[in-house]
């Protein structure tokens, strides 16, 4: 197969998502304004609730057994070398470019955390149909490349919501603190200020008072606890065990988002699964003469809206880009650089690597999706992550517009040398 027939055939699913995402973008203008920012809120929670995790749940269901679970280990592997050397690389940037405090936690989540679910749902499938595309019959090649897709979305959800959630909350939390200090410190020299301009009467008073000394309040000496008892002691102990106890749960809770890391796309997933993987279940809801087929056919029916969603989804929050505050040039194309030259290099050698060492198997729609995982823009699930700590809005959503922007070419680049290398 030549490289120009692979070239048509990665350059067309990513044509396709352009032309829909541009309607989104369209439909979400000020001027048209069908998918302002109430409507894409309303239709991404029918997405996120309804479309997707039945998408997740039938396709899964239909394509997974045991044994290609077991042979499907090095994914989630891939992912989290993934997502580290993305966070590297983003501390290299921030770096090399002095990057403000405010705006880090956007750099480590934009090149940490890729678009590694929504957007394969989107192109594998397209990819699938084309006819020059190497992966054999379209219809199989699009039942397995869901899954795939699928299963990618549920475990880059999983590490989103605990690895990239906790460098974010880190990253603007240490920036918060940075602030706070800035403000009193303002406020202390403020104070000292307004104490010089006061009489000399006036400043004895307010020095004298700054250190609370025991003679000048005798009821400090009082003691503020009664006696050492055994009960005391033993009602103290259990107090300080209890409170330890829920400081520890509190921590665990902030680290880990649980409600967040269960999402309904993850739970689509294990319930998929379940189906798959014990062959009753299988039977009576999978295939065409399946006793309640009638639970798959509705669920393919939702699942269908998924697809198209997300692409007009996304076009109309790219539109937030254009009215932004700005964010350095050099920044933005450092970020550009990491997640579409060097994490695409970098994710070669690795998959080469696991291929040579035998960790992967030979199957080219699956290695295809390896390599793919290191080529996607920015994941959107960063969004509500920034939202959340209130660490940079606005240069976030002029990142997003570069970077979907540069996607279409470097997607179609990148789609092109894949296929070469799995066909």
């Amino acid at each position: 197969m030549g490289l120009r027939d692979l070239f048509v055939t990665a350059s067309l699913p990513v044509l396709n998502v352009l032309l829909v995402t541009a309607v989104g973008s369209i439909s979400a203008t000020s001027r048209v304004a069908i998918l302002g920012e109430i409507a894409r809120k309303n239709l991404n929670n029918v997405v996120f609730y309804v479309f997707n995790p039945a998408l997740n749940a039938v396709n899964l269901a239909q394509t997974i057994t045991l044994e290609r679970m077991l042979l499907l280990w090095f994914m989630p592997v891939n992912l989290f070398l993934n997502f580290v050397i993305g966070s590297a690389l983003a501390w290299a940037i921030i770096h090399i470019f002095q990057a403000p405090a405010r705006i880090r936690a956007v750099i480590f989540a934009s090149c940490s955390a890729g678009n590694v679910g929504n957007l394969l749902l989107i192109l594998v499938p397209a990819m699938c149909k084309e006819k020059g595309s190497p992966f054999g019959d379209p219809d199989i090649c699009s039942k397995f490349g869901l899954s795939f897709a699928s299963l990618s979305l549920a475990i880059g959800t999983i590490l989103q919501w605990s690895y990239v959630f906790n460098i974010v909350r880190v990253t603007s939390s240490h920036a918060q603190d940075k602030t706070l200090a800035t403000d009193s410190v303002s406020k202390v020299t403020s104070a000292q200020e307004t104490i010089s301009l006061l009489p000399e009467d006036y400043k004895d008073v307010m020095t004298s008072t700054r250190g609370c000394s025991t003679s000048a309040f005798p009821f400090n000496n009082a003691p503020l606890l009664p006696s050492k008892t055994e009960d005391f002691t033993t009602t103290t102990k259990v107090l300080l065990s209890s409170s330890k106890m829920s400081r520890f749960w509190r921590i665990f809770c902030g680290v880990i988002d649980l409600k967040k890391l269960f999402a309904p796309a993850t739970v689509g997933v294990i319930i998929g699964f379940m189906i798959g993987v014990i062959p009753q279940l299988k039977k009576a809801m999978i295939g065409e003469t399946a006793p309640l087929r009638a639970i798959q056919e509705s669920a393919t029916l939702l699942g269908n809206g998924t697809i198209p969603s997300l692409m007009l989804i996304m076009g109309g929050n790219l539109v937030k880009g254009m009215n932004s505050s700005g964010v350095k040039v050099s920044i933005i194309i450092g970020i550009i650089i990491i997640r579409y030259l060097a994490l695409p290099l970098v994710g070669i050698g690795i998959v080469k690597g696991a291929i040579h060492l035998g960790m992967v198997h030979p199957d080219p729609l699956y290695r295809f999706i390896l390599l793919l995982q290191y080529a996607v823009p920015p994941a959107m699930n960063i969004t509500s992550m920034i939202q959340m700590f209130e660490a940079g809005e606005g240069e976030l959503s002029v990142i997003f517009l570069w970077s979907y922007v540069v996607a279409s070419a470097a997607l179609t680049i990148w789609s092109t040398l894949f296929l070469w290398l799995v066909s």
